[in-house]
């Protein structure tokens, strides 16, 4: 049974100003269709007492742990910035801003 026509598809295309052939639109009316049931589907099966997931399995951190570890030399750096300034790199201002 269709749940979604192809004059909704063609009135929903209409009010996002999408021109669509006769062919497209009723292509997409069925694909819509088969949308609509895969959720009515799942809804069937959604109870209460299953908790909602954003993932079907549990996720877990796997970044290393953070460790302090020597870094680079400022001054060593800036040897080979073009124009360092005040310990810094310059860099050509992009905003229009002083």
């Amino acid at each position: 049974m269709s749940t979604i026509s192809s004059k909704e598809v063609a009135r929903v295309a209409a009010l996002a100003h999408i021109a669509l052939t006769d062919e497209e639109i009723d292509r997409f009316a069925g694909e819509l269709d088969v949308v609509a049931e895969s959720v009515a589907k799942v809804s069937e099966v959604a109870k209460d007492d299953i908790p909602a997931t954003s993932h079907p399995i549990a996720l877990e951190n796997v970044w290393r742990e953070d460790e302090v570890e020597p870094t680079l030399d400022r001054e060593e750096t800036l040897k080979s910035a073009p124009e360092p300034q005040d310990g810094m790199f310059r860099v050509p201002q992009i905003l229009g801003e002083e």
